[in-house]
């Protein structure tokens, strides 16, 4: 006969990555650096985008990157080749989120005195919104490609998210994604969230996108 045990928790498992989070949020306050979380699918265009925003925003910021991938570190050699800023590699194997505790040791390799520090995640719209990275803002990234239906279907990433970027605008009549139901949507299910329009490949509101995230930060630091 099968033994059954039950294993009573005092503390949830969600409240010790608040206080992992917590940690970091402290570690980075200490430095003075803002953490920014960008969240999305794969193919959504995170690492065009930062190149966009980093560009709009490194003559008057210092700035670097984190980059979580399963493998390889193609984006980060981009990023950094593309924009001049530092950019270190994380590699999460089978992992399909970034936690705190990564974040953590990714901070050892930063030189001291950043302003602004982006994280681009595993591309995935589950797993990431489980998980406190010890970020101070969290973004979520969609295209047109993706669907209207990509925004319904996900609603706890975009409930977690302090701003949605909805990105390959220029894009929008090639594709059966339907704008205004999308911004709809996310209005009612985060009426808090900022909606920004943007196309990293030609630039449409890509100066907006980078005012959002200036403002973001000097509203922290004050």
């Amino acid at each position: 006969m099968t033994r059954l045990r039950t294993i009573k928790l005092n503390e949830s498992v969600f409240s010790s990555m608040k206080k992992d989070g917590d940690r970091v949020r402290e570690e980075l306050e200490r430095k003075g650096t803002f953490l920014i979380n960008l969240m999305s699918s794969p193919g959504a265009g995170k690492t065009t985008t930062l190149v966009g925003l980093i560009n709009r925003l490194k003559a008057s910021h210092r700035l670097g990157v984190i980059e979580a991938d399963l493998d390889s570190r193609v984006d980060a050699d981009k990023v950094s080749s593309l924009t001049g800023v530092p950019s270190i590699q994380i590699h999460t194997d089978s992992l399909c989120h970034v936690d705190s505790g990564m974040v953590e040791e990714a901070l050892k390799d930063f030189p001291e005195g950043l302003d602004l520090l982006f994280l681009e995640n595993v591309g995935n719209l589950l797993c990431p919104a489980e998980f406190d990275s010890g970020s101070h803002l969290n973004v979520a990234l969609i295209s047109v490609a993706d669907g209207t239906e990509k925004v319904t279907n996900y609603p706890k990433l975009f409930r977690y998210c302090d701003a949605v970027l909805i990105n390959k605008m220029d894009a929008l009549p090639f594709f059966d994604f339907d704008y205004e139901k999308a911004a709809g949507f996310l209005a009612s299910c985060n009426p808090r969230a900022a909606i920004l329009p943007i196309s990293a490949k030609t630039g449409q509101g890509m100066d907006e996108a980078a005012a959002y995230f200036e403002k973001a930060f000097q509203n922290w630091r004050k």
